[in-house]
C-alpha cells in the first residue's frame, strides 16, 4: 500500500492490477503498465476496493487448504489505534461452508480483486450453493449432530446477529487443544479471552494455563459429578443431576454451546439430567459427549440436546448416544422421541438409528407385525416408525389400515443405505434407576 499526494490509499492486487480509492470512497481506475484501456464499468464493479472494507463485503479468501473461497465479510477490527486503512482484520464467513468454520482474516489472505461492491445476495447464495458438490456438503456436514432449531426466521436472524462472531477461537480440554465453531456467552469477565481453559473433569474454565494446573493440583475428581451408570470396557455413561450439581450443568452448557449452533442455552439446569460419555484410563474417565434429558416431559421427550465432541466425533459415539437415550425409554417402560423441532442433521441421524433398528427387526420377524408392537419392542414413538418408514416407501394403506411390506431385498439395500449402526450398547452392564423412581 502506498499513500498518494491527494490522500488517497493505492492498493496494489495480487495479480498485477492496481487499484486508487479516491478520499470519500469514490474510485479512480489506475493506468497498467502495458498501456492497457480501463476496464468496463461492470467489471471494475467487481474489482475495485476502498480499505478499510465494508461489513457485508464479499471477497475470495485463502483458507487453510491453501485455496481461494468466496467469503462475506461479517465483522472487522483495528489491529492498532494508529494504524492506516489496511491495519485491519475481518471477521469472514465462507459462503461454502457451515458457519462454524467462520474466523478472523488478515489483510494477505484476501484477493482484493475479487471484491464486490454490488450484488444481489439471493442469487449470489444461490450460486454458491451450486458449486459445492452433494460429497463437499455432506463432508462439511455430518461430523456432529446439531442442536434442535426451535427458532422461528425472525429470532434465527436476531440469533445469528447476536451470536456473528465467535467469541472463544479455541479450549484446551484435557490432551486436546480444540477449535471451536460457535459463540457461547460466556460471562462478561471472558469477553477479552480468545482461549479457555477447562477442567476436563469438573468443567470449570480458566483463562490462564497456569490458573488450570494450580487447579487440576487442588481438583480431586476423576470423572463426572454423578453416578456411573454404565461401564463396558474403557466407556462408562455417568448420569449428572443439574439440581445436584448445578455449577457442572451450567459449566456443560457452556462448552456445548461453542459446538452447536442453534442451542438454547440452559441456564436452569435443575430439570435436567445430563448423561455424560467417558473413555476411562487410568488417568480418569474422559468425556466424550453428552445428552441432556428433562427430568419429566409431558411430550415424551428422551433426549434434549447431543453432542458428540470434535476429536471423538466419526467413531460412533452420536449413534451410541442416541441408542442409549432409547435404552433409558426401555427402562422406564416409555416410548421415547427427541425434542422438536429437529436440525437437519439431527433429523438425518435420528432418522439412520430408526431406519437400522426397524428393519432389523423386520428382516428377522415372521408374519405379520403392527407399528404398535414395533413401538413396544423398541421405545421408538409410533409417529417416528410411519414417518420412517413412510420415508423409505415401505408402507401402504390398504383398507383403512397401514399395512408394512417387507420384501428383504428392498430391506437389505435400504440397511446398506443407513450405514453402520455404531457402537452397541450392551444393556447387560447398564444399571439404572429411572428418576421417578429414585425417591
Amino acid at each position: 500500500m502506498v499513500t498518494i499526494d491527494n490522500g488517497a490509499v493505492a492498493v496494489a492486487a495480487g495479480n498485477g492490477h492496481a487499484v486508487v480509492a479516491a478520499e470519500g470512497g469514490t474510485f479512480a481506475p489506475v493506468s497498467h503498465s502495458n498501456g492497457s484501456q480501463p476496464e468496463s464499468d461492470a467489471s471494475r464493479k467487481r474489482k475495485m476496493a476502498v480499505l478499510p472494507l465494508d461489513v457485508g463485503t464479499r471477497v475470495n479468501c485463502r483458507w487453510r487448504d491453501g485455496k481461494y473461497h468466496p467469503v462475506k465479510v461479517i465483522e472487522r477490527r483495528k489491529l492498532s489505534c494508529d494504524g492506516g486503512p489496511s491495519d485491519y482484520e475481518y471477521y469472514v464467513h465462507y459462503t461454502e461452508f457451515n458457519r462454524r468454520l467462520d474466523e478472523w482474516a488478515k489483510l494477505d489472505q484476501l484477493d482484493l480483486n475479487s471484491v464486490e461492491t454490488d450484488v444481489d445476495e439471493k442469487v449470489e447464495d444461490k450460486v454458491t450453493s451450486l458449486k459445492m458438490t452433494r460429497h463437499q456438503k455432506r463432508k462439511i456436514d455430518e461430523t456432529h449432530v446439531e442442536g434442535h432449531e426451535e427458532l422461528d426466521a425472525a429470532s434465527l436472524r436476531e440469533h445469528e446477529e447476536f451470536t456473528k462472531v465467535k467469541n472463544i477461537a479455541t479450549i484446551e480440554l484435557g490432551r486436546y487443544e480444540i477449535e471451536t465453531w460457535y459463540f457461547s456467552p460466556f460471562p462478561p469477565e471472558y469477553n477479552d479471552c480468545t482461549k479457555l481453559f477447562f477442567c476436563e473433569f469438573c468443567l470449570n474454565f480458566m483463562k490462564r494455563k497456569e490458573q488450570l494446573q494450580r487447579h487440576m493440583r487442588k481438583c480431586d475428581l476423576k470423572h463426572p459429578p454423578g453416578d456411573e451408570i454404565y461401564r463396558n470396557g474403557t466407556l462408562s455413561m455417568f448420569e449428572v443431576d443439574g439440581k445436584k450439581n448445578k455449577v457442572y450443568g451450567q459449566n456443560l452448557c457452556y462448552l456445548a454451546k461453542l459446538f452447536l449452533d442453534h442451542k438454547t442455552l440452559y441456564y436452569d439446569v435443575d430439570l435436567f439430567l445430563f448423561y455424560v460419555l467417558c473413555e476411562c484410563d487410568d488417568r480418569g474417565c474422559h468425556m466424550v459427549g453428552y445428552f441432556s434429558k428433562e427430568k419429566h416431559s409431558e411430550e415424551s421427550y428422551n433426549l434434549a440436546c447431543i453432542l458428540t465432541l470434535p476429536p471423538y466425533q466419526r467413531k460412533g459415539y452420536g449413534k451410541f448416544l442416541i441408542a442409549f437415550s432409547y435404552e433409558l425409554s426401555k427402562k422406564e417402560g416409555k416410548v421415547g422421541t427427541p425434542e422438536r423441532p429437529l436440525s437437519d442433521l439431527g433429523l438425518l441421524s435420528y432418522r439412520g438409528y430408526w431406519t437400522r433398528v426397524l428393519l432389523d427387526i423386520l428382516k428377522k420377524h415372521k408374519g405379520n407385525i403392527s407399528i404398535k408392537e414395533l413401538s413396544d419392542m423398541t421405545a421408538i414413538k409410533a409417529e417416528d416408525i410411519l414417518s420412517t418408514l413412510q420415508n423409505l416407501e415401505l408402507i401402504q394403506y390398504r383398507k383403512g389400515q397401514h399395512v408394512i411390506c417387507a420384501d428383504p431385498k428392498v430391506l437389505d439395500r435400504h440397511l446398506k443405505a443407513a450405514g453402520r449402526g455404531g457402537l452397541e450398547v450392551d444393556v447387560s452392564k447398564l444399571i439404572w434407576t429411572p428418576y421417578k423412581d429414585q425417591g
